[in-house]
């Protein structure tokens, strides 16, 4: 593996595509240490300190704030991160399954797919322009915050604060996405996901220092730290299993014969992932419910404070209603995403079958029955990633930092795409007559 690395370098177009990336990244974390004009962010920070330590969790704030790298609560001019493109990006894929004028340009090939990223950037701006302004009107009254009296986040006036705010952001979330789309045509990688994965990454360093204050203070030993480190390797192969998992559906080509020549014939197969959701189930269930909690707050009644309590933290209730969430979401995303009746049309049009299974509607029939039962180990896997962070958090009292490491969205985005990566790199590398990162087999796509 190490020789693999020397080697990329040694490639005058990878090494060109790395470097273009690394320079790129850089750039995208320098939007999240750039402040917004008229933020106190040494206040900020210390109010952000104070709730860090007497909640030990920021809720959704620490969500969105777990994506951009740490610009939300450092009030930066990346605040928004790259997820009102995600956001929009969702929007249209599950829009695309609904309305029929945006199902028709998603099958005219090229033509259609640049008119639908063309709408995704304008529903981007829009998204942009919204949660900018809700944002900006925030920091004004604290973020809701436990500030004391006489603390101020913002120093300039309300109405030029909000001009400023809000074009800034919108700004600087546009710049995030042109850096993604660059990376991707000229560097290495998926451009948008390597944003998100270098800005969780670059929580580690603060998730290592209260590691080690753990053990300083006391409130860790050698026994805990051979389970964390035994956790962290069970938990990352995990991952990487059934990440890779598929189940390969064999397909056969029939012969045709055109003039003096004859097409067909061939064997292949169709690759379904076991893990086809990724990690929409686990970021839709746990913005659904954080935004439940925090409603039922705005409620002035003492059951519904009661109730808001139960649906955020460590509660049996919360976990409960996490996982039956994420398993409804995994379901709902392959209904929409995955379409068994087309793939079996596509097959028959091009002279393919499923051995032993009738072209038509008995191919289309096994296969969203396949679907569904690999859908089921899927989702179970993804409700045990996503609950582990919480169990390690309340039983082992492993701070939220450190434990988001262990498993969730953090670990599955950061899993996922470096497997992405490396499997670009490999490609180049086995191109060029060169050793992959594996001796034996080579990297599998998630695709």
């Amino acid at each position: 593996m190490l020789s693999a690395f020397s080697n990329s370098l040694k490639i005058p177009e990878l090494r060109q595509r790395i470097f273009f990336t690394c320079a790129m990244l850089f750039l995208c974390r320098m939007l999240a240490v750039i402040p917004l004009p008229g933020v106190d962010v040494a206040a900020l920070q210390g109010i952000v300190d104070r709730m860090t330590a007497s909640q030990g969790d920021m809720g959704f704030l620490g969500l969105l704030d777990l994506f951009s790298g740490g610009a939300l609560t450092a009030a930066a001019v990346g605040a928004l991160g790259i997820m009102p493109s995600i956001s929009a990006s969702i929007i249209l894929q599950l829009m695309t399954a609904v309305v029929p004028a945006l199902e028709r340009l998603a099958r005219e090939g090229d033509a259609g797919r640049q008119k639908i990223i063309q709408y995704g950037r304008y529903l981007t701006v829009f998204l942009c322009l919204i949660q900018g302004f809700g944002f900006a009107a925030a920091l004004q009254g604290g973020l809701g915050l436990p500030m004391q009296e006489g603390e101020h986040i913002v120093i300039l006036s309300k109405v030029p604060f909000l001009l400023l705010a809000v074009l800034s952001m919108t700004t600087g979330t546009m710049l995030l996405m042109w850096f993604g789309e660059q990376i991707t045509a000229r560097g290495i990688g998926n451009g948008i996901s390597l944003i998100i994965t270098v800005s969780i990454v670059s929580r580690l360093p603060g998730a290592l220092s209260q590691t080690i204050s753990m053990f300083k203070t006391g409130d860790a030993n050698i026994f805990k730290l051979i389970v964390m480190v035994g956790l962290a390797f069970l938990v990352v192969a995990g991952v990487v299993a059934v990440t890779q998992a598929q189940r390969k559906i064999p397909v056969q080509y029939a012969k045709r014969v055109v003039g003096r020549k004859t097409y067909g014939g061939q064997s292949s197969y169709m690759p379904l992932r076991v893990n086809y959701s990724g990690v929409m189930p686990i970021i839709f269930a746990s913005a659904i419910l954080m935004f439940l909690a925090k409603v039922l707050e705005w409620i002035p009644f003492t059951k519904a404070w009661a109730l808001s309590h139960l649906v955020r933290g460590t509660e049996p209730v919360y976990i409960i209603l996490y996982g039956l969430m994420i398993l409804f979401f995994s379901y709902f995303w392959v209904a929409t995403q995955f379409h068994p009746v087309q793939i079996a049309d596509d097959l028959k049009k091009y002279g393919g079958y499923v051995p032993g299974i009738r072209p038509g509607k008995p191919t289309a029939e096994f296969l969203d029955k396949t679907m569904t039962r690999i859908t089921l180990a899927g989702a179970i896997f993804l409700t045990v990633i996503a609950v582990l962070p919480i169990f390690l958090n309340s039983m082992l009292q492993i701070p939220n930092l450190v434990a988001q490491f262990f498993g969730g969205t953090s670990l599955l985005i950061i899993v996922g795409v470096m497997l992405d990566t490396m499997r670009q790199v490999e490609s180049h590398l086995v191109t060029r007559h060169y050793d992959g990162f594996l001796r034996k087999g080579h990297l599998r796509s998630r695709r």
